[in-house]
């Protein structure tokens, strides 16, 4: 392993830099926790090519029926249920498409249950469960690349013949001899001594950001740079939806509430209506046969 100081990974090595945290005001704590914040947008530039690499790939599977499983413990577990669950909101998929697995159950996600991180066959069988295969894709998420649960969920999707991406934050772990392709954004020492929800943490949430929104993007989930597939389940939704598609259609805000009412508060179909003029009826039937994508079926008739 690329270990420095000993056995210790990376991520949970001393900072020298902040070695005087304790005895520092609030403002220098804040200012020092800033400084080094601003070197993980560089460590995370350092792997897009590994991300892109990723995105087509999982895209492939999606297409084909597949979906998308995050699977880690502790804070790397919540970053990675917090974005798929994002993801049926945001784009309008259903809440199979991209799952998040953490270690020790959903009651992990408010509170620690450590020990369920040690566990390799654990993963496994929260795999098994929610019927992954194949033609799925796994991400494992682990800060060190070396927890148990983590890495055993990645080796044995890749023995399934699934794709699988080992996201860590420590170069030549265990997760990236395990995974098919690796990201490893190396962001350093923590600013407290081995509390990777920090820089890790942060590093580990932009690239599950690049990962969903990229692999909804080329879907064909978003039209041009908006949310067009975006599910008005609130009424701030339902602003949104509407000031959506009033600028898209280049139209006021009275007729994009007519139409949007009159779409059944669907803002895929709302678009198409706004844009083609056709009814509502028509418009749904246009979206289902370019599968649900309000850019697919525009371009197929918007020259």
């Amino acid at each position: 392993m690329n270990h420095i100081n000993g056995e210790l990974p990376v991520t949970e090595q001393e900072n020298p830099r902040t070695s005087k945290l304790s005895s520092l005001s609030s403002s220098e704590i804040i200012a020092l926790m800033n400084e080094e914040d601003t070197t993980v947008a560089t460590a995370v530039q350092r792997t897009l090519k590994d991300i892109a690499n990723a995105v087509d790939q999982i895209v492939l599977r999606l297409r084909s029926g597949g979906r998308l499983f995050y699977i880690g413990t502790g804070t790397s577990g919540r970053l990675g249920v917090l974005d798929a669950s994002e993801c049926p909101p945001t784009f309008g998929v259903s809440p199979e498409l991209v799952q998040g697995v953490i270690a020790g159950g959903y009651d992990a996600c408010y509170r620690a249950v450590e020990a369920s991180e040690d566990d390799a066959e654990a993963s496994r069988v929260d795999l098994d469960q929610r019927g992954f295969n194949k033609g799925d894709a796994l991400v494992g998420i682990a800060a060190s690349g070396r927890t148990p649960y983590t890495v055993g969920a990645v080796s044995y999707a890749r023995q399934l013949g699934a794709f699988t991406v080992g996201l860590t934050c420590v170069p030549d772990s265990p997760i990236t001899g395990a995974a098919e392709v690796s990201i490893v954004p190396v962001v350093g020492p923590e600013v407290v001594t081995g509390s990777s929800r920090l820089k890790a943490g942060t590093a580990q949430k932009m690239i599950l950001n690049m990962l969903s929104t990229a692999s909804m993007i080329k879907l064909g989930l978003v039209y041009s740079n908006l949310m067009s597939n975006l599910r008005a389940t609130n009424e701030k939704l339902r602003r949104r939806a509407r000031a959506i598609l009033a600028d898209e259609a280049a139209i006021s805000a009275e007729e994009a509430t007519r139409i949007f009412d009159a779409a059944g508060e669907d803002l895929r179909v709302a678009i198409l209506m706004a844009r083609t003029g056709a009814s509502c009826s028509e418009s749904q039937r246009l979206l289902e046969s370019h599968g649900n994508s309000v850019r697919q079926a525009l371009d197929s008739v918007v020259k």
